[in-house]
């Protein structure tokens, strides 16, 4: 039986990497290595002290909080463009929060998972002010900064063909060199998600006021984490830390009340939080894990708005990243 199903995950190309038990693999290694890009503002970069801050990075500290008790034990992988979905694919990491887009081909075809969405964007150019380009249309014939094996670099080129406006792309493998031709005027427009191109104007950008993102969208890019498939145990774990977080905002459970919260007698906190329900043996984790990922790292509205919202340099409006009851798309799935 054994041979049957070695023969089995060859055939289907699933290799003994992804049949390993990750969760088992976190916590015989002691921390967690998490795949996030290389400096994203608002999702994933390095502070003054060298601390990696961000949405994405707080997403990586509560799984680490759920799974090792210690949202500290996190190694974090800066990956690019290229190279994230390889090292996922190899083992390298254990899970990739990296900006990256959640679609068709790369759910049926690079032998992935793709986890719930954790922040819907959408792909945006930035000029300069004083370009006086007001709208998509304005840039026929600009040479545009884009990153080299992105979402951003296909939708460029389908916008060209749909629409008959004619982009001179200027690619670039590094996306910290692309920030830089743009700043240095290399290019006439920078396309990338508008939460990037924003993260980019407020941190990089020699003077923040010269520059703006067009307000018109130009596709849709589902954002979140991704997982090997062939392991649903940890693709589950790493789900439904997301869902917790979300379902931690609805109930109005914070990193400051956590604790009030899971001796309360809301049954959704008791549940969520560890004190009814067995729900983190579930999943192979202790019943506190949910607990343990909120202390961390508060709800989702509390490592939206530190990050990207109103409390960070990018000032974010919620927008489609609200939930649900509030005009937004952020819904967790019930814990019942």
């Amino acid at each position: 039986m054994k041979r049957f199903l070695l023969a089995a995950c060859a055939a289907l190309g699933i290799s003994g990497a992804v049949q390993a038990a990750t969760l088992d693999t976190v916590r015989q290694r002691g921390t967690l290595a998490c795949g996030v890009s290389t400096g994203f503002a608002g999702f994933s970069v390095p502070d003054s002290r060298g601390e990696v801050r961000g949405l994405d990075a707080d997403y990586c500290r509560a799984i680490a909080a759920a799974v090792l008790g210690d949202a500290t034990k996190v190694r974090f992988v800066g990956l690019t463009a290229q190279n994230r979905f390889t090292a996922l694919q190899s083992g390298e990491v254990d899970v990739l929060l990296r900006n990256s887009t959640q679609t068709f081909l790369r759910d049926a075809s690079i032998g992935l998972n793709q986890g719930p969405v954790n922040f819907y964007d959408g792909q945006g150019f930035a000029v300069r002010r004083d370009a006086n380009v007001r709208d998509v249309k304005g840039l026929d014939g600009a040479t545009v900064c884009v990153a080299q094996g992105t979402t951003h670099e296909v939708t460029l080129g389908d916008i060209s063909r749909a629409r008959n406006i004619r982009f001179q792309p200027v690619v670039f493998e590094r996306v910290d060199t692309m920030y830089q031709a743009f700043f240095s005027g290399r290019c006439d427009a920078m396309t990338q998600d508008a939460s990037a191109l924003a993260g980019a104007i407020a941190t990089v950008a020699p003077s923040a006021a010269d520059y703006m993102v067009l307000p018109e969208a130009i596709s849709k890019e589902p954002l979140g984490p991704f997982t090997r498939n062939g392991d649903d145990a940890w693709s589950n774990i790493v789900a439904w830390v997301h869902y917790g977080l979300v379902e931690a905002e609805e109930a109005g459970i914070t990193a400051a009340n956590a604790d009030e919260m899971a001796r309360g007698q809301n049954p959704v906190a008791q549940r969520l939080l560890g004190t009814s329900g067995e729900f983190g043996s579930r999943l192979g984790l202790s019943n506190d894990w949910m607990l343990k990922a909120i202390k961390a790292v508060g709800n989702y509205g509390e490592v939206f708005e530190r990050n990207v919202g109103q409390g960070s340099t990018l000032k974010l409006p919620r927008g489609l990243n609200g939930l649900w009851n509030a005009g937004g798309l952020m819904y967790a799935v019930p814990f019942r």
